[in-house]
């Protein structure tokens, strides 16, 4: 048998060792650089918990503001302008004598006719009596009652049109025009005064036929106008139109207007969002968090590092934010930004928005 001769055994065993060595080590450094790789794969997000706050369904639309009540005050008689008693801006009541005509001719045919009445008045009871005693024909009687009659209507005109050189306010209210000067000669049915009520004032909105269920008399209203920098008033719905236009598909709501500070003028353009719905306590999510697809809505959730979609339910929706109604626990942490590219599984990296931004590195000086 030939016998293996092993002269220099420990250079091979410290091969042996090195070699080892060498493959542990080449292990491990593959399996540390398996660790940034992964995390360079995570998708940066931002979340945000669900909120628990008091919550309104607004329906926005625009109108024009206008008066509760206007009227255009026409002369019902002619004659020259003798007196004015009002100009624009005063505030007028209904019944209020705003300007005076010449009356002359008018109290002329008055004091005329009520003497002619007088004496006919005479003539016939004179009539009647010798009627009854059989000394002149029935119809003799009849004849003087009908003339008397006939003058009696022409006297209560004459009166009447007398009364009428008084032009009068027809509603309480503002002047909000004046049309005649004194001396102007003026004929019936010529415009005099405008008075305008502004109490309360009115925006009329027209709204999709759609909307009908949500609105009703009584709800509130906020009224923006941007000619006063975009203050705001408080209005009312006090009426709703009960049929739909059927060119627009819409219908009228009255919205009434309170303004006690009487900046509000007629011809004002103004937002009119009208409250039809509120929440003391409303689970909330802003509305970026919300996906939809095929109609089904949906929000991601982070929980151990990972994204998870999961379905939910809404309901109100204002100002960028929408009520959760169900699909939630309300404990979640949310995806609101970076949602996009997301599916169930895929690891996220929540970004810290409320950290301070880094600050720039200082720039060498120039030798």
């Amino acid at each position: 048998m030939t016998k293996l001769s092993l002269r220099h055994p420990l250079p091979i065993v410290l091969a042996c060792v090195v070699a080892v060595a060498a493959g542990c080590s080449n292990g491990k450094a593959k399996d540390k650089g398996k660790e940034p790789a992964e995390a360079d794969t995570a998708v940066p997000v931002e979340v945000q918990p669900l909120r628990t706050a008091a919550m309104v369904a607004v329906y926005s639309g625009t109108a024009p503001i206008e008066a509760h009540e206007e009227a255009e005050v026409v002369a019902k008689v002619g004659g020259e302008v003798r007196q004015l008693f009002v100009e624009e801006g005063d505030v007028v009541k209904a019944g209020q004598v705003m300007a005076r005509l010449d009356g002359d001719r008018l109290r002329l045919e008055v004091a005329q006719t009520e003497a002619n009445l007088r004496k006919l008045e005479r003539d016939y009871k004179r009539q009647l009596e010798l009627s009854q005693k059989g000394l002149v024909a029935q119809g003799t009687a009849e004849n003087a009652k009908f003339d008397l009659d006939a003058l009696r209507a022409s006297y209560d005109r004459a009166r009447l049109e007398l009364g009428y050189t008084e032009i009068r306010a027809p509603i309480d209210g503002v002047v909000s025009a004046r049309h005649i000067k004194v001396g102007n000669t003026i004929a019936p049915n010529d415009p005099t005064f405008r008075v305008t009520n502004l109490d309360p004032l009115v925006a009329y909105v027209h709204i999709p036929e759609k909307e009908f269920r949500k609105l009703a008399p009584k709800q509130t209203a906020e009224v923006v106008v941007d000619a006063l920098g975009g203050d705001r008033f408080t209005g009312v719905i006090s009426r709703i139109s009960p049929t739909v236009d059927p060119k627009t598909g819409t219908f009228r709501a009255r919205v009434e207007v309170q303004d006690p500070t009487g900046r509000l003028k007629p011809g004002m353009f103004a937002r009119v969002n009208i409250v039809y719905e509120r929440r003391k306590e409303a689970l909330q999510l802003p509305r970026t968090a919300i996906l939809d697809a095929d109609g089904q809505q949906s929000v991601y959730v982070v929980a151990d590092g990972k994204a998870e979609q999961k379905p939910v339910q809404t309901g109100l929706a204002n100002n960028g934010w929408i009520e959760i109604t169900g699909g939630l626990a309300g404990s979640e942490q949310v995806v609101v930004v970076g949602q996009g590219g997301l599916k169930t599984g895929t690891v996220v990296k929540v970004v810290d928005t409320t950290a301070p931004a880094a600050a720039p590195p200082a720039q060498a000086k120039a030798k």
